[in-house]
């Protein structure tokens, strides 16, 4: 199982819009290397939802349920399905991400600007902790 980081801007789609459709296909994704972290995605994969531009912060987790399939309004891209899994106990912000020095390579702090962002184990593990996460999600 690999695990993510999904951006996005809430007035473009919101945690809340999220719970209430219970699934969505992750569209919009237009930068290269995002469209490649998507490619790499299997189903059953987590991401943490990242809320942007207003207090930005880590505010759930949801499942991969669709791997990679053309974006029909561009199929130099591609497209997933996601799905809630849950609110975070405590939504983790950028602030409090960016001052631990665990997370320093952490791709949402050397690549702010990418919207699809890989989490390796550790971090993954580390970020549940300071959300409130101790079971095991994965």
């Amino acid at each position: 199982m690999a695990y993510w980081i999904f951006k996005t801007e809430p007035e473009d789609y919101s945690w809340e819009a999220l719970l209430r459709d219970g699934r969505t296909d992750w569209d919009g994704v237009r930068n290269h290397q995002a469209a490649r972290n998507m490619r790499a995605m299997r189903v059953g994969d987590l991401a943490f939802f990242y809320r942007s531009v207003k207090d930005p912060a880590l505010v759930g987790v949801v499942r991969v349920v669709r791997e990679a399939w053309p974006d029909p309004d561009d199929p130099r891209f591609v497209r997933v399905d996601i799905e809630p899994v849950r609110t975070l106990p405590r939504a983790v912000p950028l602030a409090a991400i960016r001052a631990e020095p665990a997370l320093a390579d952490l791709a949402l702090v050397r690549q702010p600007r990418l919207s699809v962002l890989p989490v390796c184990p550790d971090h993954w593990r580390l970020l549940c902790r300071m959300a409130g996460l101790h079971e095991d999600l994965g």
